[in-house]
């Protein structure tokens, strides 16, 4: 990273002049949730959190100034330092960003600046960084991956529609993506020149470089498969599943003494807490100074399938402590067998457990957390991807769970309450011994490891995110080929079984 004195100050101008018409909404796209949260308040926290840039203008939709304004405020946002109406074409919404940003300039002060899609919000620090460290060398940089796709060229022949004109050699073709990033002199520069071009029309910044001022160089910056961009219904879906593959890592604290701050004097409870993870996430969060309370059915007494237990619970810890930050649930039953063979008090129990426990736990939970700002984590498995013969009870309330978690983290998100899901591989535990007897060793993840992440996203800002806890980090070289592909493979994985 280049000290902020090596280089002149760095603007990120996030456009979102885009409306929602493509995915099928009267609202713009970049307010669509994904992950509990806005698209752009994604892509405005990953600039949030760049070391390199300075400050972040975004370009909005007319008339929904005011909203991003609440996202900013809410979101505790502090570099957006202004947010402007965009115009009624890409061209002048960059002409009104180049406004806003030569505004108090001094004669031949020089300024850095990102332009980046406020619908690319998986976008990474890596690309980020590069693009920065590039101006340092160059005037204009784009962002590009390569092709994986042939791509043709075709001619449109009256009422018989298309034939191909050209196949151009793969090897040379990019795709574009965003940040594209300039020397604010230059990029002001080339639109000057275009505003002389009365057909002046372009779709992105670099091009009008290009074309405009073509004695500038344009130096392409690796981007990476990931920073996907939520133009189409399909890619609302497919942005969100990415989101709960590049949700592995909760953010760690730096030492045990920064666990030790955050969790004293707070109060937990969780259910399931006689062994397994639920055990460990006990444990762990008392030892750095947690009011803990470890409820199980064969330690306390503690039925989470009954709403009075539940509720009778939370009411003791809340009337010993004064507050409830944190409720866990890690309790389940897994029955394995086919389903038609399956006794009625079988199916019932799985229901009352798995699904039926955590609604009430929600809605007895909610009170406490609310004055707390707290948080409600739920566990899911990996078979909530791709239901799984002989054990569809198990699999489709754990695809419940990713669905409750999602649905309550917008719905609590005006509360203050944060819900997160934890998707654990196939871990070391007494229910999956019990289910499946004993297995290599080595090819499970202890339920220590899990409990770890657990009180990484406790105590995070995460909501609305489904945490996969991986012996390996499928996404951890997401930006080398063929990443993209594994993993997506990888939240199929047939094997894993959570808890």
């Amino acid at each position: 990273m280049q000290s902020s004195a090596a280089r002149p100050r760095t603007t990120a101008v996030v456009l979102a002049g885009g409306t929602g018409q493509r995915v099928g909404l009267s609202i713009p796209k970049q307010l669509i949730k994904i992950a509990g949260k806005a698209v752009i308040e994604h892509t405005l926290a990953v600039f949030e959190k760049a070391d390199d840039i300075d400050d972040v203008i975004v370009l909005m939709t007319p008339g929904y100034t005011a909203e991003i304004e609440k996202i900013v405020a809410k979101g505790g946002l502090r570099k957006v330092s202004r947010v402007i109406e965009g115009g009624a074409t890409r061209n002048e919404t960059t002409e009104r960003a180049i406004a806003a940003l030569s505004e108090g300039l001094a004669e031949g002060e020089e300024r850095h600046v990102l332009f980046h899609d406020a619908v690319r919000p998986l976008l990474s620090q890596r690309v980020i960084s590069d693009c920065v460290a590039s101006l340092a060398r160059h005037q204009a940089v784009d962002v590009a991956i390569p092709s994986a796709d042939t791509i043709i060229v075709t001619r449109t022949h009256g009422e018989d529609g298309e034939f191909i004109t050209d196949v151009p050699d793969r090897s040379r073709l990019r795709r574009g993506q965003t940040p594209q990033a300039f020397h604010l002199s230059t990029i002001r520069r080339a639109y000057e020149v275009a505003a002389g071009d009365p057909n002046f029309q372009a779709t992105d910044d670099c091009s009008v470089v290009l074309k405009y001022l073509p004695d500038v160089p344009i130096h392409v910056v690796q981007g990476d498969e990931w920073n996907m961009k939520v133009t189409q219904p399909v890619d609302v879906y497919i942005a969100d599943k990415l989101y709960q593959l590049a949700s592995t890592a909760a953010p760690a604290q730096s030492d045990e003494a920064a666990y030790r701050e955050l969790l004293t004097g707070t109060t937990m409870v969780v259910f399931g807490g006689s062994y397994g993870i639920g055990k460990d996430i006990a444990e762990l969060a008392e030892s750095h100074g947690a009011t803990v309370y470890a409820l199980g059915r064969s330690t306390t007494g503690t039925h989470v399938e009954n709403p009075d237990h539940v509720s009778e619970a939370l009411e003791r810890a809340y009337a010993e402590t004064g507050r409830i930050d944190h409720v866990v649930n890690t309790a389940g039953v897994l029955r394995i067998g086919r389903l038609a063979e399956t006794d009625p008090e079988v199916i019932e129990e799985a229901l009352r457990v798995n699904y039926l426990a955590p609604v009430h736990m929600a809605r007895a939970a909610h009170k406490y957390l609310a004055e707390t700002g707290g948080q409600l984590l739920l566990y899911t498995s990996s078979s909530y991807t791709r239901g799984r013969a002989e054990y569809s009870l198990y699999s489709s309330s754990k695809a419940a769970m990713v669905n409750l978690t999602q649905a309550l983290a917008d719905e609590w998100a005006g509360d203050n309450i944060r819900v997160n899901c934890v998707n654990p591989e196939r871990t070391a535990t007494p229910m999956r011994t019990k289910a499946f007897g004993q297995e290599p060793a080595g090819s499970l993840l202890s339920s220590e490891a899990v409990a770890r992440t657990s009180l990484d996203v406790l105590l995070s800002t995460l909501t609305g995110h489904v945490i996969d806890v991986r012996q390996q980090d499928p996404t951890a070289d997401a930006s080398t080929a063929g990443s993209f592909d594994l993993a997506l493979a990888a939240s199929l994985d047939v094997g894993a079984v959570g808890e």
